[in-house]
């Protein structure tokens, strides 16, 4: 079961900021494999997993997006009704709490890969198993 690199970055909330953000990335041919974006405490939220952390938090940097790093779980599955729901029941089982997920892009038409914020990465790899 692999694990993910997250990247969370706050940047400013207003129009165009995601597309400055996927530009940024772009530009240095990151790879985005999966994002999230919200507005929390008035400020932009940018959750992004991509196949290259380490050159994604140099770009961040040098805009001056404040970063932090986190370990995911990244689960693949069938995209087909109740993918989701076998997984997180086996996380359930297992006692392991979900905070939040989102999905991501998967190297076959017929899968996506979710992504699952956990407190515990190892037993949730270990029940996923």
């Amino acid at each position: 079961m692999p694990k993910a690199k997250q990247i969370s970055a706050w940047v400013d909330d207003r129009p165009g900021m995601l597309g400055r953000v996927a530009d940024a990335l772009g530009e240095k041919r990151i790879s985005i494999r999966a994002f999230m974006a919200a507005v929390m405490d008035g400020k932009g939220f940018v959750r992004v997993v991509v196949d290259q952390p380490a050159a994604a938090r140099r770009v961040f940097a040098k805009h001056g997006w404040k970063t932090t790093e986190d370990e995911v779980v990244e689960v693949t599955v069938p995209d087909r009704p109740g993918a989701l729901g076998r997984v997180a029941d086996l996380l359930g089982e297992a006692g392991v709490n979900i905070q939040y997920a989102y999905v991501g892009t998967a190297q076959s038409a017929s899968k996506v890969n979710l992504y699952l914020a956990v407190p515990d990465v190892k037993a949730a790899v270990r029940a996923l198993r």
